[in-house]
């Protein structure tokens, strides 16, 4: 199986490279060797690589600066995830596209479905439902899987911000009133590769939306709580700061975020027999890489 993984340099794309099955080629390129905003370079790396599968996992991730950028967020998110599609659709390859949980207001007081309605608060979240909707119209044999608070050894991410700030902050306000599911990048790169090898095997698959994160829900406020205590088990920090609960009002970010945003992954279960994964073991390990270097 040959396989195209854009944005290999971020934070799922390590994680895709890393466990990748042994005896597939699997070409991974970063920004800097594959630009999804230039049609013509997508084009011309489709055409060079002939793979069977692209992930793409390349994304403008940025929620606050959105705000202040926003072509450069749909340029990425909507526009170059178009230019995938239509070069896998002209040779028949298949796309496998990375959204999120922001595509929802966050006004639902249930876990939201696949087929719920679509409503983001910010320029992030209507990238990435420009994306999809990009995708459902330029590739027929596409999955599009929705994720949400991903977090890894590398990359930007919220484990690595509250380490970073407990070096130089005795106390930290973190909020208390959204809630998610944290998603292990490592687990997230897994599913996606369970779900190519079935369609290696089959030469197919139930195509469509998906909804993949990790359980159980959470406020960031209890995030940060799990992360500082299991950093303090493993001597990872000088000092353990104090986490004071904040409301959404008094976070003074640009851009209006979900107040919940917890992901029904039934679906995926019922149709791959793929359960959540608990994060708080998997962030045991991403702490334990961390403290090794």
């Amino acid at each position: 199986m040959r396989v195209l993984v854009t944005g290999a340099h971020g934070q799922l794309g390590r994680e895709l490279l890393r466990h990748a099955p042994a005896d597939w080629t699997v070409v991974g390129l970063g920004a800097a060797q594959l630009d999804i905003r230039d049609a013509a370079q997508v084009a011309a790396q489709v055409e060079r690589v002939r793979p069977q599968l692209i992930v793409n996992a390349a994304a403008y991730t940025a929620v606050d600066r959105a705000e202040t950028e926003p072509a450069r967020a749909w340029a990425v998110n909507r526009d170059g995830a178009a230019h995938l599609a239509q070069a896998a659709q002209q040779r028949g390859i298949a796309l496998f596209q990375l959204s999120s949980d922001y595509v929802f207001a966050g006004d639902l007081r249930r876990p939201y479905r696949e087929e719920d309605a679509c409503r983001p608060l910010g320029v992030y979240g209507a990238s990435k439902l420009g994306g999809e909707r990009a995708v459902r119209a330029g590739c027929s044999r596409h999955l599009i899987l929705r994720s949400s608070w991903v977090f890894g050894a590398h990359g930007h991410n919220f484990v690595k911000t509250m380490l970073r700030l407990a070096g130089t902050h005795p106390e930290l306000a973190v909020v208390a009133d959204q809630l998610g599911c944290p998603t292990p990048a490592a687990y997230l790169a897994q599913v996606l590769w369970q779900l190519a090898q079935r369609y290696r095997q089959q030469g197919d698959l139930a195509w469509g939306t998906y909804h993949c994160a990790g359980a159980p829900p959470c406020s960031w406020h209890a995030f940060a709580l799990e992360i500082f205590r299991q950093a303090e088990a493993l001597a990872l920090l000088a000092r353990t700061p104090q986490v004071r609960a904040i409301g959404s009002t008094d976070y003074p970010g640009a851009a209006q975020r979900p107040a919940y945003s917890v992901l029904d992954c039934g679906k995926l279960r019922a149709t791959f027999g793929i359960a959540p994964a608990d994060w708080r073991t998997a962030l045991a390990g991403v702490l334990g890489e961390l403290a090794a270097g």
